[in-house]
């Protein structure tokens, strides 16, 4: 057997908050580049960004599954007076139809549509909440993206990149910028449903980054951290003591070894895991706010208490300095069987559903961001992988469509109640390839509202300098106020 310190084996015997700070607040949970010893001394450190920001934090809303924007966003008159015909070869040159329900015949689900505000923007009768924020929001209708499929769509969505091993965008932004609030994560994920969503951790990981980058993924409930509480029968002098212990350990063993740098990391991981237990636990606790603000969100209604109960939690992260905050949409039930807003069969009664579920938490949000003064610092995004066809599938769904969909930006900065781009007149492709943007433009825009220039975002890995958006990425500036 081999030789084995007394930290080596108090970290691996660790009470309650050594799972909390390995699952993802320590750097020595995964492989850590000595070329980044000397930053290590505490990673987490504010840091200060290329030039002053427009916003201190960012909540990510991901519609999971790809809903069709083409039936909440993206009103075509012509597709109406198509529908039920063959798809024109016109709309489908240059991109190739080669997702698994083959080529339908265009579809119009049953609609109504209006337009709000003073930006005259299109919503359709699904989403009448969010509808009464049209000036408060700035519209990318020609959104594209790569991969026709979930997991591979979503992985470049949230790291750029079409394989596990690059770090998510909200782990660059942590690394880049460091915590606000030393009590609590800087990046957190939420989600509602019964299990986390498909593809899991992956899709918040710092990759090649140091582990302490990671996200730290609130479960749903009422105690939605893992390994907060405490062992029952440690109580909470003996917890006390035995992380005194072995913080004098580490730092007994930090004068013998000074260059040792990931020790001194270490050492600041357990200390904010310890924080946590007093910090954590009422950033995620409700029973203080108001009715009024609970209704706000549709916590009074079943059907909206949950997704909600997450968005009202990510505007309280936000007040206490969370950089970035993703929050994922969780399954409904449509006639037994779980789906997210991935529609291909019964597209009325699966986004009937989820719409209901995000529109008024969603409205909620911004509204309460508003009337708190933080809708300034905070950029909501609201994004999904991929967006749908305007042919149907299966006679009542729509198949995936990466080639031109719409997502938008709100607060932050952004020039609210304007438009970027268009789709064709069926909502198939972009219709000015000039003003096409990839998932790596809409991250470059996001890095820009943070005072980042992804440019000069750079990480050493493997002798190569690597950056959130690999080798593209443009700042798209008419969306910038």
């Amino acid at each position: 057997m081999k030789n084995q310190s007394r930290r080596d084996f108090l970290l691996k015997t660790g009470y309650g908050l050594g799972g909390l700070a390995l699952s993802g607040l320590l750097p020595g949970g995964g492989f850590i580049s000595s070329a980044l010893a000397a930053d290590l001394v505490d990673p987490l450190a504010p840091k200060q960004p290329h030039f002053p920001g427009k916003v201190k934090s960012v909540i990510w809303l991901h519609q999971h599954g790809a809903p069709s924007t083409l039936d909440l966003y993206d009103y075509k008159p012509e597709l109406v007076k198509l529908a039920g015909q063959e798809v024109p070869k016109s709309f489908l040159q240059g991109i190739k139809t080669s997702t698994q329900g083959g080529l339908g015949k265009l579809f119009v689900s049953n609609r109504t549509w209006k337009q709000y505000g003073q930006s005259g923007a299109w919503f359709s009768d699904l989403l009448p909440n969010l509808a009464q924020h049209a000036d408060d929001i700035a519209f990318i209708k020609s959104s594209v993206t790569v991969g026709a499929t979930h997991d591979i769509s979503i992985l470049k969505l949230n790291s750029g990149g079409l394989n596990p091993g690059r770090p998510s965008l909200g782990a660059w932004i942590q690394y880049a910028l460091g915590s606000a609030n030393p009590d609590l994560p800087a990046y957190v994920v939420l989600y509602n449903g019964k299990k986390e969503p498909t593809g899991g951790s992956v899709n918040w990981s710092s990759g090649f980054l140091p582990a302490v980058y990671q996200g730290t993924a609130f479960r749903p409930g009422k105690s939605p951290i893992l390994h907060l509480d405490r062992p029952e029968l440690i109580a909470a002098a003996q917890q006390s003591d035995n992380l005194k212990l072995l913080k004098q350990l580490n730092e007994l063993k930090g004068q013998a070894y000074p260059e040792d740098t990931e020790l001194q990391a270490r050492i600041r991981a357990y200390d904010l895991a310890e924080r946590m237990q007093t910090s954590a636990p009422e950033a995620v606790d409700l029973s203080k706010e108001s009715d009024a603000t609970k209704a706000l969100y549709g916590l009074n209604d079943e059907t909206t208490k949950e997704y909600g109960t997450n968005l009202l939690r990510a505007r309280r992260l936000v007040e206490r300095g969370v950089r970035f905050i993703q929050v994922v949409s969780g399954p409904v039930d449509v006639d037994g069987d779980e789906r997210d807003w991935d529609a291909h069969t019964k597209l009325e009664e699966n986004h009937g559903k989820h719409a209901r579920i995000v529109d008024k938490p969603i409205a909620g949000l911004l509204t309460d961001l508003k009337a708190n003064g933080l809708l300034d610092s905070t950029l909501v995004v609201w994004t999904s992988e991929f967006g749908r066809t305007s042919w149907g599938e299966s006679g009542t769904g729509r198949d995936h469509n990466a080639w031109g969909y719409t997502q938008w930006l709100a607060g932050g900065g952004v020039k609210a109640g304007t438009t970027y781009g268009s789709t064709d007149e069926i909502g198939l492709q972009v219709a000015d390839k000039s003003q096409a943007v990839d998932t790596y433009d809409l991250h470059a825009t996001v890095l820009n509202q943070m005072g980042l220039d992804h440019l000069k975002l750079i990480y050493k890995y493997q002798g190569r300098s690597e950056r959130p958006t690999v080798v593209y990425g443009k700042v798209i500036k008419e969306l910038i106020a």
